[in-house]
Formats: C-alpha cells, sequence, structure tokens
C-alpha cells in the first residue's frame, strides 16, 4: 500500500460523534506511550498526529483519511494517564462501545514496546479482542531502541508470552528508522482492499 495522502477527518468523543459507517477502519491501539502517534505519522508520511513526551495525551478518538476514502483510527492509550477515575471510565465505554458496534471496523492493530514484555492491559485487550473474534495483529514498537543482539530475543519473548491466547502476525516497526513499516502497510492494504 502507498499512502499519497492523509489528514485528520474527525476527532470523537463521544459515540454520537463517531462518523457514518460508510468507509473501512483500521483502528491502533496500545498502552500510552507506546508511540501510537510516532508510527501513525511514519506510514502516513505525514505528520498529523500530534506526538507528545507527556503519556495519555490522546483523549479522544481520531479518524485520519487515507487516500482520500478509509480511515486510521488512533484509540487513546489504555494505562498511565494523569487523569481522573471517572475520565477513564468514560474512555474505557467509549472503546468497548466502539470495538463491539463499528461493523466498519476490520482490524486492530494492538501495540506493544519491543522492550517489555506485555503488561497486564495488553493480554487483557488481546484476550477481550480474541473472546469479541474482532480480528487483530501486533505491533512491535520502538525496535531501534534495541540492539540487534537483543532484538530476536525481546520479540521471540513477547510472541511466547502471548501464545497463550493463540497464533497472531507480528510486525516489529520503528517509527523513527521505517523499519517494518512497508512490510506493515502492505499487510493492512489487504484488509482495506
Amino acid at each position: 500500500m502507498k499512502i499519497n495522502n492523509a489528514k485528520l477527518f474527525k476527532t470523537v468523543y463521544e459515540l454520537k460523534q463517531l462518523p457514518p459507517e460508510e468507509n473501512i477502519e483500521i483502528a491502533f491501539a496500545g498502552r500510552s506511550n507506546v508511540g501510537k502517534s510516532s508510527l501513525l505519522n511514519s506510514i502516513m508520511g505525514i505528520k498529523v498526529a500530534k506526538i507528545s513526551g507527556k503519556p495519555g495525551k490522546t483523549r479522544s478518538i481520531n479518524y485520519y483519511k487515507i487516500n482520500d476514502k478509509d480511515f486510521f483510527v488512533d484509540l487513546p492509550g489504555y494505562g498511565y494517564a494523569a487523569v481522573s477515575k471517572k475520565e477513564r471510565e468514560k474512555w474505557d465505554n467509549l472503546l468497548q462501545q466502539y470495538f463491539i458496534n463499528r461493523e466498519s471496523l476490520r482490524l486492530v492493530c494492538i501495540l506493544i514496546d519491543s522492550r517489555h514484555e506485555p503488561q497486564k492491559l495488553d493480554e487483557m485487550m488481546v484476550s477481550w479482542l480474541k473472546s469479541m473474534e474482532i480480528p487483530f495483529i501486533i505491533v512491535l514498537t520502538k525496535t531501534d531502541k534495541l540492539k540487534s543482539s537483543e532484538k530476536n530475543k525481546k520479540i521471540n519473548n513477547i510472541k511466547n508470552i502471548l501464545s497463550k491466547y493463540g497464533q497472531y502476525e507480528y510486525f516489529p516497526v520503528s517509527a523513527i528508522k521505517k523499519e517494518g513499516t512497508q512490510e506493515l502497510l502492505d499487510y493492512l492494504d489487504m484488509f482495506i482492499k
């Protein structure tokens, strides 16, 4: 897949703000500070997703229209976020309803930091999407921060931990060096077609 253009289409804070289901959606989910915005900017080829050094900055569902047609959907990071319990519950409900009710959702990319073992919330996301029969893949971010000698060991360890939930597609990527990003895009293209 080649992305010729991308733009922020809509920012959603409530279910009623979701756009009509006329276009295919591929969602990106992951813990706060996993590098979702950086990856989206890298694969879209434009700095349109806001990047922050402060975890939990994305507090909405952000729709990015790609090639004037389909959507990449940036979901709020789960895990650490300096917000109230009430605000977190609101996010959780919004995400749950999004996953359950969006017929235009074709695939979820679960982003996990390749430097660390999957956290409890990562495993909960994998388990929940599996139980809901929502297709997903695992995208291992920040591989540029690993020494080449430890990269395969870390990746295999993550695969081993998550294997109890089943066998899935894994895509190690570096948003900074653009390693693995074309392979990821080519895979996503199958769901858009």
